[in-house]
């Protein structure tokens, strides 16, 4: 359910608001489950389905831009925009616009190898580049820092049990049998695209039987627990990061 102004709204209460065929089916989503989505207005109901909508988009430009999936200690960077740290994070060179050395990323991805938690962090930052624009992003994201689940104090995110499951959420398989000698397949970080479809880096746009399969395949020997989708979410402080614009 949603409550706009501390009053619970129906879809159709919306549609004025909500042209989009991709929020609306976001929407849709919302007012199938139990819980209750609190918003103070409208506005910022619509911040977080845009939100949510270009981090779909975010993800399939990553899956596209031929960025490879490494551990940390083997992790590139394009080094005309990132200094490669020691720990295998990224961290954005002095007088490169924020807005460009994220940019590139999914532009000049063959020059890019990460992790999947790194990724992640990719898709977020590209989101909130393509939600609150260049200027804004530029201001609020000087000194990028990428390394596993590292933000920035601007883009916060946090985590919840449940299986109310929203397109441009981030939810977790986990591989608890995985191989001791690959231990960067103990679990998957990826976006929620609806529809049982997911960007996982390293493993692509797949169903969720499909990673289950890749990642049962990557266990130790003589296993007999399957991997699995959790029941987990980390979403971005939306109503926080509207605040940036």
């Amino acid at each position: 359910m949603i409550s706009l102004n501390s009053q619970i709204v129906k879809p159709e209460e919306l549609s004025k608001d909500i042209t989009s065929t991709e929020q609306k089916v976001i929407i849709k989503q919302m007012v199938s489950y139990p819980m209750i989505y609190h918003y103070e207005s409208i506005q910022q109901l619509k911040f977080e389905l845009l939100f949510r909508v270009n981090t779909v988009k975010a993800a399939t430009a990553l899956d596209k831009s031929g960025a490879k999936f490494t551990t940390f200690a083997y992790s590139f960077p394009n080094r005309k925009y990132w200094y490669r740290l020691p720990n295998g994070g990224f961290l954005l060179r002095e007088g490169v616009n924020p807005s460009e050395g994220i940019e590139d990323i999914v532009k000049n991805g063959e020059l890019y190898a990460f992790e999947c938690a790194t990724a992640i962090a990719i898709v977020l930052y590209i989101a909130v580049l393509y939600t609150i624009g260049p200027r804004a992003f530029n201001t609020y994201f000087r000194r990028l820092y990428l390394m596993d689940w590292q933000f920035d104090e601007d883009l916060p995110v946090y985590q919840k049990d449940g299986e109310d499951f929203l397109i441009g959420d981030v939810l977790h398989f986990k591989n608890p049998d995985f191989d001791p000698r690959q231990p960067w397949w103990r679990a998957e970080n990826a976006i929620f695209f609806g529809n049982d479809k997911f960007y996982g880096h390293g493993i692509g746009i797949r169903d969720s039987k499909a990673i289950i399969n890749f990642l049962n395949g990557k266990r130790k020997e003589n296993a007999d627990e399957s991997a699995y989708l959790m029941r987990m979410i980390t979403r971005p402080n939306y109503k926080i990061i509207s605040l940036l614009r």
